[in-house]
């Protein structure tokens, strides 16, 4: 526990094992509508500004405004589709 707070370290006595079992028990499609949600929310604020750029990169999506502005899309990309081979 950190001093001076009520908040609960997660590292405090919990083992390798503990923290992957924990992991495991994740639900991605939810996580994915987690970030998907989050998305439109950024998006939804971009209104009314020019995008400069959109790029699609192996983990992310990252989009520029002509403010010079940055935005970076992480976690809903993975559709679970095996990738071609080249």
């Amino acid at each position: 526990m950190a001093i001076g707070t009520d908040s609960v370290d997660p590292m405090d006595g919990a083992s390798l094992e503990e923290l992957l079992r924990d992991l495991k028990d994740i639900d991605a499609d939810a996580l994915r509508e987690a970030e998907f949600e989050q998305t439109r929310w950024v998006l939804d604020g971009l209104e009314g500004k020019v995008i400069r750029a959109a790029t699609v990169e192996d983990t992310r999506i990252v989009i520029e405004t002509s403010e010079g502005n940055k935005y970076f899309f992480y976690g809903f990309m993975g559709s679970g589709r095996p990738r071609p081979t080249v």
